[in-house]
């Protein structure tokens, strides 16, 4: 089963910081989305469950400045991507 991928518009502008000041992240976080549509809680990235969250948000590592954090909605098989760029609040 996959779930929808979608994106908040605070990740949209992330991935355009993303190919402007790190393309050579774009290879690896487009294998991250391949993953996380299949299975989002396992894989690659050093998977993370947020604190401070219902405990359905995630963070992946893409290189080591940058994370995607994500939430995971079971009721409607969906991720929200939610950021891309930086490292949380970096």
């Amino acid at each position: 089963m996959a779930y929808k991928l979608s994106f908040s518009s605070d990740a949209q502008k992330d991935l355009k910081l993303l190919s402007k000041h790190a393309p050579e992240a774009l290879p690896k976080l487009a294998k991250l989305l391949e993953e996380i549509v299949e299975h989002p809680r396992t894989g690659t990235g050093q998977i993370e469950t947020l604190k401070g969250y219902d405990g359905n948000v995630y963070s992946r590592r893409i290189t080591q400045k940058h994370r995607i954090v994500y939430r995971v909605y079971e009721d409607t098989i969906e991720v929200l991507v939610l950021s891309a760029y930086g490292h949380y609040d970096d």
